[in-house]
């Protein structure tokens, strides 16, 4: 079950979305098994962050603009924004543990 604290992102409101404070995109689509595989450590991360770090989802099927201007060209990739720069990019599958490592270097 996916958690009410992932905002879904798109390429009209990404921008704006991304300027303030620390902030984790994961591009994904729903065919893409790896993503599914993913989706719920994104999602423990939103209810473990609550209130310190914004956790939002990129459908890249539906939102090809933003994928393209950031380079994404495998899926799952994260990224990880703070006050709008690109501070971190994961791409495939990794561990929960690891992906709180490079959230906390940054809060």
């Amino acid at each position: 079950m996916a958690s009410e604290k992932v905002k879904t992102f798109t390429d009209a409101n990404f921008g704006d979305e991304v300027k303030n404070g620390v902030v984790l995109v994961d591009f994904w689509a729903t065919w893409c098994a790896p993503c599914r595989r993913i989706a719920p450590i994104v999602d423990q991360l939103a209810e473990e962050y609550n209130g310190r770090l914004t956790v939002a989802k990129v459908d890249i099927d539906e939102n090809p603009m933003t994928p393209s201007k950031f380079m994404v060209r495998g899926i799952p990739t994260l990224l990880l924004f703070k006050n709008g720069d690109l501070k971190e990019t994961v791409v495939g599958l990794e561990t929960k543990d690891r992906l709180t490592q490079i959230i906390d270097k940054h809060l």
